[in-house]
């Protein structure tokens, strides 16, 4: 026996050094994840950034390339009307507008004009400004000098586009840029751009002109204020807070365990930036949130490879039981044998030895031969029948029996055979009951050997009660022996299972409780058992009743 002791042990150990492998690489797999996962944030917080200002400058960006080349449509035609039409379309979809300058020009070859260079004049006719306000917009004819410092600018690009253009092709989009489009910080101005028939004309006009001929020419100033862009957070999981900010910000007394990036805005924003802040428990809260489903994963593979670990562990433990089982039945059967096999062969010796035997020597060894050959017999049966029963190859022969007589003849059965075992027996209820007697028999014999076997010497009894309940009958074996331990009481009815006690070291194959079990289910029956050590033991056996 030691030797299966010794593989369980080590098996078992196996199994402990695997289970806690695992929990290792579970551990391990938890902190990597989890701090791979905090990188990813962290990186996120520095990169997703320009998601939120591409969004954010997105309606600048409209203005920029779609609204404001609205005026070349125009040709240099708009009026203080259309041109607060104009700016009233910009205002409504653009609230960071906050001012538009609108500068009806004119380009001509007189010398008194605003500005003149290339033998150009190119003047303001008329200045309007516009400014959103409630229900209505103001249109204002103006005078400012600051204004048309702007325009002068704007003119001296025009009037060298028209002198050094090449108008043999289109011009180049940043040369276009340059020429039509003055972007300054909070501010852009724009004049229509120019057709290649245009500028000759204008070229025509700076050489030999008509001094009273003159063209329109349209331009704009927009002024803008960056805080009133709309922020768009699309991150709001990283950015806790984001604000638009000079370039030259930097918060005093910020909080350590802030955490902080920017973005420096476009275009005529370009004095600001965007500015995002949050606090590590801001990031950690996101970092849990996205770590769940990791861990939950990790820990559905670690539950799948500790089901595992168990479900090797359970069948181990099986097949170590089973072969000290199977080991167990081998020696105590062979001792079963060899008892009875040695005893008839030493009868046997001396029945056909030279010497004379008188009459009683002879019945005397006649009778060992017997009651040896019995015990083989019954051996053999029980094995058998075992078998038969499993296999379903048994039928069932029914016949009405008196409980009473039934009972009373197996108690005095068997206090012929032990006269020292006490058996008292009550029938409550029930007088004939339907049933196989051979196989309540062989139930009623095991369950008695049982009794007289597994009890003190001192304290050999036993007591046996019938009574009827509803659609059942009721049996009960209850003796004042030794008891089972209760980690025990879930094994007693496994086949050539032996509970390790001083009455079990010899003579017992663990046979008889589950030979007992399988006849009462084969009755359709249950059998249970309530114990106690060194108290005593009471089997319950429950059978449908017919009468």
């Amino acid at each position: 026996m030691n030797r299966p002791k010794s593989i369980y042990r080590k098996n078992f150990s196996l199994i402990i050094i695997f289970l806690v492998l695992i929990s290792v690489i579970f551990v391990l797999a938890l902190i990597v994840s989890y701090n791979l996962n905090q990188k990813y944030i962290e990186d996120a917080f520095a990169s997703k950034k320009i998601d939120v200002l591409e969004q954010t400058i997105k309606p600048y960006n409209s203005l920029f390339q779609n609204k404001i080349p609205e005026i070349t449509s125009y040709q240099g035609f708009l009026d203080s009307a259309s041109a607060a039409k104009y700016a009233d379309a910009v205002f409504h979809d653009f609230p960071f507008v906050t001012k538009i300058i609108f500068y009806d020009a004119r380009i001509s070859n007189q010398k008194n004009s605003t500005v003149v260079r290339n033998n150009l004049g190119i003047s303001i006719n008329a200045m309007y400004q516009f400014v959103p306000e409630i229900g209505k917009l103001s249109g204002l004819r103006i005078w400012n000098t600051t204004d048309e410092e702007d325009f002068k600018q704007m003119a001296v690009k025009l009037s060298d586009y028209i002198a050094f253009s090449d108008t043999s092709k289109e011009s180049p989009q940043d040369e276009i840029f340059k020429t039509f489009y003055d972007v300054k910080s909070d501010k852009i101005s724009y004049s229509n751009i120019l057709r290649r028939t245009d500028i000759k004309t204008y070229r025509e006009l700076s050489k030999n002109g008509n001094p009273s001929s003159y063209y329109k020419q349209n331009m704009m100033t927009f002024f803008l204020n960056p805080y009133l862009l709309r922020i768009r957070n699309l991150h709001k999981e990283l950015y806790q807070d984001v604000s638009i900010q000079p370039v030259v910000y930097d918060p005093l007394g910020a909080e350590n365990d802030n955490l902080v990036t920017e973005v420096a805005l476009p275009g005529a924003f370009a004095d600001f930036k965007l500015y995002f802040s949050s606090t590590q428990n801001y990031l950690t809260t996101e970092t849990n949130r996205r770590f769940m489903p990791i861990g939950a994963l990790v820990l559905l593979i670690y539950g799948f490879l500790v089901l595992v670990g168990w479900l090797i562990y359970r069948d181990l433990n099986f097949n170590i039981k089973l072969f000290k089982l199977q080991y167990d039945f081998i020696n105590n059967f062979t001792h079963e044998f060899k008892t009875p096999v040695s005893v008839i062969k030493i009868a046997g010796s001396n029945l056909s030895g030279d010497s004379e035997l008188t009459e009683k020597q002879r019945k005397q060894y006649g009778r060992i031969l017997n009651e040896e050959a019995d015990n083989l017999n019954d051996l053999m049966n029980k094995l058998l029948s075992f078998t038969q029963l499993e296999n379903k190859s048994i039928d069932i022969k029914k016949e009405e029996i008196n409980v009473g007589d039934f009972v009373n003849r197996y108690k005095e059965t068997f206090k012929i055979k032990y006269p020292d075992f006490k058996i008292s027996c009550g029938v409550h209820g029930v007088q004939s009951f339907y049933t196989d007697p051979v196989l309540l028999g062989s139930v009623f014999q095991n369950m008695i050997e049982n009794a007289y076997k597994y009890s003190h010497p001192n304290k050999k009894v036993l007591s046996i009660n019938v009574t009827h309940e509803k659609r059942n009958i009721i049996f009960s074996f209850a003796d004042k022996g030794i008891g089972i331990q209760k980690n025990e009481l879930s094994n007693i009815f496994g086949k050539f299972y032996r509970i390790e006690n001083q009455y079990n070291q010899n003579g017992s194959v663990g046979l008889g409780l589950a030979f007992c079990k399988e006849l009462v289910n084969f009755m359709n029956g249950e059998i249970t058992v309530n114990s106690k050590v060194n108290v005593g033991s009471e089997f319950i056996i429950t059978l449908p009743y017919e009468n």
